[in-house]
């Protein structure tokens, strides 16, 4: 089994398991290898550091090192989160989301405004809009929270 770490056009970091280098290579080549958080099938293979299994009380043991490549974009200045821990939170948080809101899809203002106005029974929704819209709808005292493409989060994370 190889265990890979992996990295879509727009810097989000994944990992890949697949049963030989051959096997990865195939599935990429097919499409079928595509990030779990934009959906982009544009993957590359990152450097990953070597896990060297040796005895606890082997004198002068080689420990594996992390190393970010270089050029990466840093969580601090909001390009993107390449902490596992987070990503995994962010992706738990996303799922959460979903599950908990109704899709309105292009609807989202009309619904948001009738909600607001007292026209509609409140609820979670979720939805597509302009920026132009969702600074109009906050403008207007609707709480608005802008997420990134849910459409692949609703699949199993593998």
């Amino acid at each position: 089994m190889k265990v890979l770490n992996l990295q879509c056009a727009h810097r989000h970091d994944f990992e890949g398991w697949f049963a030989s280098e051959h096997d990865y290579l195939s599935q990429l080549a097919r499409g079928l290898v595509s990030c779990p958080v934009c959906g982009d099938a544009q993957i590359q293979k990152m450097l990953t550091a070597p896990r060297l299994n040796l005895r606890d009380g082997r004198k002068n043991a080689v420990q594996p090192l992390a190393a970010s490549p270089p050029g990466r974009a840093s969580a601090e200045a909001g390009h993107t989160v390449t902490d596992p821990v987070l990503q995994a939170q962010l992706l738990r948080a996303m799922r959460q989301m979903l599950a908990n809101t109704e899709d309105v899809g292009g609807r989202f203002a009309d619904h948001a405004r009738a909600m607001h106005h007292g026209e509609m029974e409140p609820r979670n929704i979720r939805g597509r809009t302009t920026v132009k819209v969702a600074l109009e709808l906050v403008d207007e005292g609707i709480d608005v929270v802008p997420w990134p493409a849910l459409s692949p989060l609703k699949e199993t994370l593998q």
